[in-house]
């Protein structure tokens, strides 16, 4: 069983990502569903008894985790590898303006967080990823670099 981290920036396509690996039928756990986030001094954080749970489970399927949290690092030793998912910043606003399923990054406020984030956050992501995949890439492009990254 191999644990593989996803994360990168609103827009980047992570969970577009975890559908398609889904459907090819690997584990995989959004951290942005219910549950799995708790406010912790002003921030969404993971729910450490949570991921403590999860990451020690074994099984024989690979698990791919999804998500983008200040404490994400406490759990990187228990990963394989952690995947950024990374993309200019007009891939991230257009994907952003025409994605249905999540409301976040519509208005301009959030938009220029989302820029802000990117310039300010995704080095250190970068900096502590295992792995870089070009998230401009198409969606079957980088699903297939994931799933080998599961074998």
């Amino acid at each position: 069983m191999r644990r593989i981290l996803i994360t990168g920036l609103s827009g980047t396509g992570k969970s577009s990502a975890l559908s398609a690996l889904a459907a090819r039928g690997f584990r995989v756990v959004d951290t942005d569903e219910p549950g799995w986030k708790e406010r912790r001094d002003g921030d969404e954080v993971w729910r450490e008894d949570r991921m403590e749970a999860l990451l020690a489970e074994e099984t024989a399927q690979s698990l791919f985790v999804s998500g983008t949290v200040p404490n994400q690092g406490r759990f990187y030793d228990r990963f394989d590898a952690v995947v950024l998912l990374s993309a200019p910043p007009e891939v991230l606003l257009q994907r952003i303006a025409s994605r249905t399923t999540n409301d976040f990054g519509k208005t301009d406020e959030e938009r220029d967080r989302i820029l802000a984030d990117q310039a300010a956050f995704e080095p250190l992501l970068r900096a502590t990823a295992t792995h870089e995949l070009d998230a401009a890439q198409p969606l079957d492009v980088v699903v297939a670099t994931l799933a080998e990254l599961g074998r």
